[in-house]
C-alpha cells in the first residue's frame, strides 16, 4: 500500500526537480510555493529547492539527505522538518533568518558544536534533536548533559525535544523530568519493566501548521483576484451576447419600441 498523499513512482525520486515541486504544491511558479511536504521520497539531493524563495513551511523527513546547501536561499522559511535523514551538519540553515521551528531528530549530529551555526537565528524557539515515540535521536543525545549544553548554546530556545524549557509551563516540564528520573529502574537486579511502545505510527499527531497571516492574506488576495476576473468575464459575455442579438435581429429590436 502506498503512503497517503504520495503518487506512484515518487518513492523512488532521488533529486528534487521543478516538475516534482509543481506536482506536489499545485503551483506553476516555484517562487509562489509557500508550503511543501516531501516526506519519504528517497531524496538524496535537494536539486532546485533553493528556487522556492517564498517557502515558509517544509517537511523533508524520512529521506536520505546528507547536506542542506540549497536551503541557504530560503530566507522566509519558518518551519523545517529534516528528521530521519543522514545529516552531519546544519551550516546552511544559518542563513534562514526567519526560522522558528526545527526538527533534526534521527540524524548523525555527533556534538553540540554542530549546532553553533544556529546561534544567530534570533527567532528559533523550537528544536527537536530526539523523538522517543518515533525512536529517532542523534549521537550527541547520548550524553546526559546534552540538554544543558544545548540550552547554553542556544539560550533563545523555549522548547527542546517537545518539552518547554522557558516561559509559562516550563516548571511543569521540569517536574515531569524529575519524576521520570526518580522512576527509572536502578542497576540492582530485579524484574525489568517492559519498555513502552508507541501506540500510533510516527507522524500520526503531526498536522499542517497554522497558516501565518501572510499565507492567509496571499490566499485571500488570489481568491479575490480570481473572483473579480470571473465577474469581468461574465459582464463581457453578457455585452457580447446583447450585441450579437441586436446584430442578428435589427428589425425586432426596432419594432419592440413601436406600440
Amino acid at each position: 500500500m502506498e503512503p497517503p498523499g504520495e503518487k506512484p513512482g515518487e518513492a523512488e525520486v532521488l533529486s528534487i526537480t521543478p516538475q516534482l515541486l509543481k506536482s506536489r504544491s499545485g503551483e506553476f511558479a516555484l517562487d509562489s510555493i509557500l508550503l511543501l511536504k516531501l516526506r519519504g521520497l528517497g531524496l538524496v539531493d535537494l536539486g532546485c529547492l533553493g528556487e522556492c524563495l517564498s517557502l515558509e513551511w517544509l517537511d523533508l523527513s524520512g529521506n536520505a539527505l546528507t547536506h542542506l546547501g540549497p536551503l541557504a536561499s530560503l530566507r522566509q522559511l519558518t518551519v523545517l522538518n529534516v528528521s530521519n535523514n543522514r545529516l552531519t551538519g546544519l551550516e546552511p540553515l544559518a542563513a534562514c533568518e526567519n526560522l522558528q521551528s526545527l526538527n533534526v531528530a534521527g540524524n548523525l549530529l555527533a556534538a553540540p558544536g554542530q549546532l553553533q551555526c544556529l546561534a544567530g537565528l534570533q527567532g528559533l524557539e523550537h528544536l527537536r534533536l530526539r523523538d522517543p515515540l518515533a525512536r529517532l535521536s542523534n549521537p550527541l543525545c547520548a550524553s546526559p548533559s546534552y540538554w544543558a549544553v544545548v540550552r547554553e548554546l542556544l539560550p533563545g530556545l523555549r522548547v527542546i525535544d517537545g518539552e518547554r524549557v522557558s516561559g509559562q509551563g516550563s516548571e511543569l516540564y521540569q517536574l515531569c523530568r524529575d519524576l521520570d528520573s526518580s522512576l527509572r529502574p536502578s542497576s540492582s537486579p530485579g524484574p525489568r519493566a517492559i519498555e513502552a511502545q508507541p501506540w500510533v505510527e510516527p507522524g500520526y499527531w503531526e498536522s499542517w501548521p497554522m497558516r501565518s497571516s501572510s499565507i492567509l492574506e496571499e490566499a485571500c488576495r488570489q481568491f479575490q483576484d480570481t473572483l473579480q476576473e470571473c465577474l469581468d468575464l461574465d459582464r463581457q459575455a453578457s455585452d457580447i451576447l446583447t450585441q450579437a442579438q441586436q446584430a442578428l435581429n435589427p428589425a425586432e429590436t426596432t419594432s419592440s419600441f413601436v406600440f
